[in-house]
């Protein structure tokens, strides 16, 4: 029986060395077979994706034609724009890909608003780099003229750091499980959603960005997945990465993740949020799996493919 599965697209699936729009149409082309292939094993399919360098690009253009006339727009208009373009290519790379696969489904792209607390601790400290770099006198100046944070980030200069807060809940949620419900492959909460907070009569964008992986993984516990994939540039995850006794994981619990997240085996930014967004998704459905792995491998996933299998317990069988 198929299963109800969202898949995290990571960077590498929509950008890899051409960041003009062919480029990155070719490579969600390629995006698109590896996951049509799932669709033809049965399954349903609930599509999310990150949007880092298509917001940093935005945003240097928007900064670069700043005026009083032309103002710069918002991080959270920023996000919406690029889950609206990326959304609109992978739309119809899927529907290209469905077709030359002799199937049948729709595809649909939401816009997708994700609620933060806005008294989330992460407000006070902001820690997620966006946007283009500056010296480090530019940077004192745009931020005494502001009262933004910048930082130094990895010798390259100064960048703006925004808040990163934990979604609370999705707002389009419901819309979502419709469409999915109605045979639809369904693509949302891009870049980690639009992060907005509730207002009087609604809801209101806030100067954050989510972690796409975190939203993704409250996106799988709110249509009630069976499957969480987060989609990254290797097999499996390791401990002792690199060294001489390094170790795949397969099968492994929330319990031994979190001993391993507390000896430091997982890099900060890059493999650490997906452990915790798989941990967060078992943890609220135990009864469901989080998988993370690569693109190239997902079509093996369900007949013996390599990967990481993140279990609420320890069943003989992982998936």
């Amino acid at each position: 029986m198929g299963k109800r599965i969202v898949i995290a697209l990571g960077g590498n699936a929509i950008l890899n060395e051409d960041p003009s729009t062919e480029g990155q149409i070719k490579a969600l082309r390629h995006t698109s077979k590896q996951l049509v292939e799932l669709i033809k094993q049965g399954h349903q399919l609930i599509i999310s994706h990150g949007n880092g360098p298509q917001v940093g690009n935005l945003l240097l253009q928007q900064s670069l034609a700043q005026s009083d006339k032309n103002p710069a727009l918002p991080l959270d208009t920023c996000v919406a724009m690029t889950q609206g373009s990326i959304g609109y290519w992978l739309q119809n790379t899927m529907s290209e890909a469905i077709a030359e696969a002799g199937l049948v489904n729709q595809v649909a792209s939401i816009v997708t608003q994700v609620v933060v607390d806005e008294n989330d601790a992460a407000f006070a400290n902001p820690t997620k780099p966006i946007g283009p770099f500056f010296t480090r006198e530019e940077a004192q100046q745009a931020a005494a003229g502001t009262g933004e944070t910048y930082v130094e980030d990895s010798g390259r200069g100064y960048r703006k750091v925004v808040p990163s807060p934990k979604p609370q809940t999705i707002v389009e949620y419901p819309v979502i499980k419709t469409l999915i419900e109605s045979g639809y492959v369904t693509i949302s909460a891009g870049g980690g959603g639009i992060p907005v907070k509730k207002a009087m009569y609604g809801y209101e964008g806030v100067e954050a960005v989510i972690d796409k992986d975190f939203a993704s993984a409250k996106l799988a516990n709110l249509v009630e997945a069976d499957y969480l994939f987060l989609l990254t540039g290797v097999d499996n995850v390791y401990v002792n990465y690199n060294q001489p006794d390094q170790e795949k994981l397969e099968d492994v619990t929330v319990d031994q993740l979190k001993s391993w997240i507390g000896e430091n085996q997982f890099a900060p930014g890059s493999m650490l949020p997906k452990v915790e967004a798989a941990i967060s998704f078992v943890e609220s459905r135990p009864q469901s799996k989080a998988i993370i792995t690569s693109l190239e491998n997902i079509a093996s996933i369900f007949t013996g493919g390599s990967a990481t299998v993140v279990l609420a317990g320890n069943p003989v069988q992982a998936v």
